[in-house]
C-alpha cells in the first residue's frame, strides 16, 4: 500500500477521528502487526500539537501465556501503580486511539473460565475510573491489517495479497480518498439528517421481524435520541469515535425487550468466534441463548455482570451500506456492525440522552440507560429485515423494509 495513502489515513484518524487539540496527551493501543503505520499516527499526533504520545502494545500469544501461568489471584489483581495511572487519566483525559488488527481466533484454546473471572475482577476495579471519564474524552477505534486477520477474511489469497486486499477494504470503507476529512464531513451530515427524522417521530418501541425467525420488540426511553457519526465531548470537542461508521443508534430502555432475535454474522468475543446464535429476551433480559459454536462463551458473556444480559444499544444500518456492499465478512465488529442492523448487550450510552451535558451519569442511568462492564455488538440485519416504530401517539411508522430504510 502506498505510503502517501497511509499517511492520509493516519491524518484522518488524528484530525477527524480523535481531533487532537494542542497540548493534549494521546494514548495509542495497537497490536504488533503494523508498527510503521503506528509510527505515522504518532507523528501525525505530534504535528497536531499533542504534548505527549504513548503507545501500548498488545500481543495475543502473550495474553494466552499470562492466563496459562498466572494464578487467578494475580490475574484478578490491579496493582497500586495501575490504579494511580487510571487516576492520572481521569485528571488528564488523554485522547485514546485504538488500532485493531487482532486475529479473530487468536485466543482459541485459552482457559476461558480463568480469563473471564480475572477480567470480571479487574473490570469491577477499573469501572469507576471509566465512569469518571465517560463522555469527557475523545476516542477513536480504527483498523489496520494483521496477517492472521487478513488470511481469515481472504483465505484463498497469499499472505501478502490478503494483507493488501484488507488494506484496500479498510481504506475504501473508511472513506480515505482525495480529501478524507471533507468526505467525513459530508457523511456526518447525512447521518445527522437520518437521526433528525427518527427523533422527530417520538418512538415508544421498535419491532424487529425477519424470515429467519427474529421477532423482537424493544422499548425506548422518552428522554433518548438517535445519534450517528461524530460526537461532541463534554470538553466541547467534536470527534469521530468509529472509523468507519454507518449506523444511527440509540440506547433502549433497560428492562423493555421481549421476543427472540437471530444473529446474522459471527461475533468475535475474547479472541474467539460465536457463530449461528439466537437470544430470547423476557422482561428486557436475555433469558435463553443458543449457538452452534461457542455457546458456553456466549453464556459466559451475558453473565459477566448483572447488566450484561440487558440491551445497551439498538443500531440501524441498511444492507446498502458500503461495508455490506463490498461483500466481505470481516470477522471484526467494527466493520461487520456497520454492514447490518445490530444490537449490543451491556453498557448503554449516556450521551444518547437529550441534554446529557447538563445531567449526571447517574441521572441518565435512572431513565433506563443500562450499566455494565461490557458492551458487545452482535449483528441481526438481513435482506428480509423489517422494523416498525410505534410512536407515543399510537402510530405505526415503517423504518426498515427488506433490509433498507423505508423513508
Amino acid at each position: 500500500m502506498k505510503k502517501t495513502v497511509l499517511r492520509e489515513y493516519a491524518k484522518l484518524i488524528v484530525r477527524a477521528g480523535v481531533n487532537v487539540q494542542k497540548g493534549q496527551d494521546v494514548l495509542i493501543y495497537a497490536d504488533l502487526d503494523q508498527p510503521e503505520f503506528v509510527q505515522m499516527v504518532v507523528e501525525e499526533a505530534y504535528k497536531a500539537k499533542a504534548r505527549k504520545v504513548t503507545v501500548e502494545w498488545n500481543y495475543q500469544p502473550l495474553q494466552k501465556i499470562h492466563v496459562r501461568y498466572r494464578s487467578l489471584k494475580t490475574l484478578s489483581a490491579v496493582e497500586a501503580w495501575e490504579e494511580e495511572r487510571q487516576k492520572h487519566y481521569v485528571n488528564t483525559l488523554p485522547c485514546r486511539i485504538h488500532l485493531i488488527s487482532e486475529d479473530p481466533d487468536g485466543l482459541r484454546g485459552i482457559n476461558l473460565e480463568k480469563l473471564s473471572k480475572g477480567n470480571q475482577a479487574v473490570r469491577r476495579i477499573m469501572k469507576p475510573y471509566r465512569d469518571q471519564r465517560e463522555n469527557k474524552e475523545q476516542w477513536c477505534i480504527a483498523a489496520v491489517p494483521g496477517a492472521a486477520w487478513a488470511k481469515k477474511v481472504f483465505p484463498e489469497l497469499s499472505r501478502h495479497q490478503a494483507m493488501e486486499k484488507l488494506w484496500e477494504a479498510i481504506l475504501s470503507t473508511s472513506r480515505v480518498n482525495d480529501d478524507p476529512v471533507a468526505a467525513w464531513e459530508a457523511h456526518n451530515a447525512g447521518l445527522k439528517a437520518r437521526c433528525d427524522y427518527l427523533n422527530s417521530l417520538d418512538i415508544e418501541s421498535l419491532h424487529y421481524t425477519a424470515d429467519n425467525g427474529t421477532d423482537l420488540t424493544v422499548g425506548m426511553m422518552p428522554q433518548a435520541q438517535f445519534c450517528g457519526g461524530g460526537e461532541t465531548s463534554l470538553q466541547d470537542i467534536f470527534f469521530n469515535p468509529n472509523i468507519p461508521t454507518e449506523e444511527c443508534f440509540i440506547s433502549p430502555k433497560r428492562g423493555e425487550a421481549e421476543g427472540v432475535v437471530y444473529a446474522t454474522k459471527p461475533l468475535s468475543y475474547q479472541g474467539q468466534l460465536i457463530e449461528n446464535f439466537s437470544i430470547r429476551f423476557a422482561g428486557g433480559k436475555a433469558v435463553e441463548v443458543h449457538a452452534e459454536k461457542n455457546e458456553e462463551l456466549l453464556k459466559t458473556m451475558i453473565a459477566m455482570d448483572e447488566g450484561a444480559a440487558y440491551l445497551g444499544e439498538c443500531a440501524l444500518v441498511p444492507q446498502s451500506s458500503p461495508i455490506a456492499q463490498c461483500g466481505y465478512l470481516f470477522y471484526n465488529t467494527l466493520f461487520d456492525e456497520n454492514a447490518a442492523c445490530h444490537l449490543a448487550l451491556g453498557m448503554g450510552f449516556a450521551d444518547t440522552i437529550r441534554d446529557y451535558k447538563n445531567k449526571t451519569l447517574e441521572e441518565c442511568r435512572s431513565y433506563g440507560v443500562n450499566d455494565s462492564m461490557i458492551h458487545e455488538d452482535f449483528m441481526i440485519g438481513c435482506d428480509s429485515m423489517a422494523i416498525d416504530a410505534k410512536t407515543r401517539d399510537g402510530k405505526i411508522v415503517p423504518i426498515f423494509r427488506g433490509g433498507e430504510w423505508a423513508f
